[in-house]
């Protein structure tokens, strides 16, 4: 079958790349001028650093299915993700752990002396939690919620915690040990020479065509037997029913001869600080050595229409949109949604690749038993 595949990020190069082997065609088009999607990695001319053109990407995950397969085409190598945070005036770790919380109050308490200690600040009248605010207050106490928490929420969200579900903050972990490994997952690391050329490596075949600075038209579906569509789920519609709402981000570049930070990532939990987080990227490649540097000051702000989308917002309004746009999808034919744009998700990157997988597998099946193919594998609601 002849194939399109639109974006050629990682949902369009390991769905391609399935399908190419499995004797199908496959033609991939991105409207800029690189593939990889946002995690494009490329070479800093004057520096030599490896640089995350549009911000961090931290490969960690516990399928190891999925860790297999991109070891197949890129060497990854050790990394853990060790965040810090200027708040107040002073350095602390993250995620809130042991030590964040013995530095932050003055205190030399052991793990059960700290859980006991938490739970005395923690507003226990709040029993259901319906609101990132009262998430934050029920389990870490006012104390900790606004030094750490908070005002960040406010910069990355744009909006108050008081306006957010709870389920954000669930994701991030309050520890009572030593352990500031971001991450929990088994296996965590990065591409040795970038995403960029690992996504090269996947769309390497001959049953693959890419052509890049080439924006989507209807008559390229036209043309094919099957359409994945990974870009935004309402620009395949031509937005006409509104834009879904999602958050961008912003980034001051700016160099440094020497050692700016001494991490990765930097967050700044004060309000008053305009940015997020300062990156610094020579970090996310500990293996290497760089004299100067590259670093990032980000900024989080609500997308416009001509902007990138990083963030799906999903908050009330945007989930009554969507399920208009699935019920317009799930109408559609010929053509498959997949990946964080088309099914409207926040995806870590193995995530996305799993969901890719298994979508190129569902749509083999699919087509030898002759059943007709969903418009999403996924549910985006």
């Amino acid at each position: 079958m002849k194939i399109l595949l639109v974006g050629a990020g990682l949902s369009g190069a390991v769905i391609a790349r399935e399908l190419a082997e499995a004797g199908h065609q496959c033609r991939v088009i991105d409207a800029r001028s690189h593939i990889a999607g946002n995690c494009h990695t490329e070479r800093d001319a004057d520096t030599g650093v490896m640089m995350h053109v549009y911000g961090p990407h931290i490969f960690h995950t516990d399928d190891k299915g999925v860790w297999d397969y991109v070891n197949r085409f890129a060497r990854f190598l050790p990394f853990q993700n060790r965040v810090k945070t200027t708040s107040q005036g002073r350095v602390y770790s993250l995620p809130v752990n042991l030590l964040t919380i013995n530095q932050f109050f003055g205190t030399t308490l052991r793990p059960d002396e700290a859980r006991a200690f938490i739970e005395e600040k923690a507003d226990t009248s709040i029993t259901d939690p319906q609101t990132f605010e009262e998430q934050a207050l029920r389990f870490v106490g006012p104390e900790l919620y606004e030094a750490f928490f908070k005002g960040y929420t406010e910069k990355q969200w744009g909006c108050s915690p008081t306006e957010l579900p709870a389920s954000i903050l669930k994701r991030l972990p309050v520890r009572f040990n030593y352990d500031d490994n971001y991450f929990f997952h088994r296996f965590q690391g990065m591409p040795e020479d970038g995403y960029t050329a690992m996504i090269a490596a996947i769309l390497d075949h001959p049953g693959i065509t890419v052509e890049l600075d080439t924006p989507y038209v209807p008559q390229m579906a036209q043309e094919a037997d099957h359409t994945f569509w990974s870009g935004p789920l309402d620009g395949y519609f031509d937005y006409r029913l509104g834009h879904l709402g999602y958050r961008t981000l912003d980034f001051e570049r700016f160099t440094y001869q020497g050692d700016y930070q001494g991490c990765a990532v930097m967050n700044y939990g004060d309000r008053d600080v305009p940015h997020t987080r300062i990156t610094e990227h020579k970090h996310f490649s500990p293996w290497e050595t760089h004299e100067g540097s590259v670093c990032y000051r980000e900024y989080s702000r609500a997308a416009e229409p001509d902007d990138i989308p990083y963030y799906p917002i999903r908050m009330v309004e945007e989930k009554e949109l969507l399920a208009q746009y699935v019920r317009l999808a799930e109408d559609s034919q010929c053509v498959t949604f997949v990946g964080r744009l088309g099914t409207y998700r926040y995806l870590d990157m193995d995530v996305t690749i799993r969901e890719a997988l298994d979508t190129a597998l569902y749509f083999k099946e699919s087509i030898s038993s002759k059943k007709p193919i969903l418009a999403f594998v996924v549910p985006p609601i």
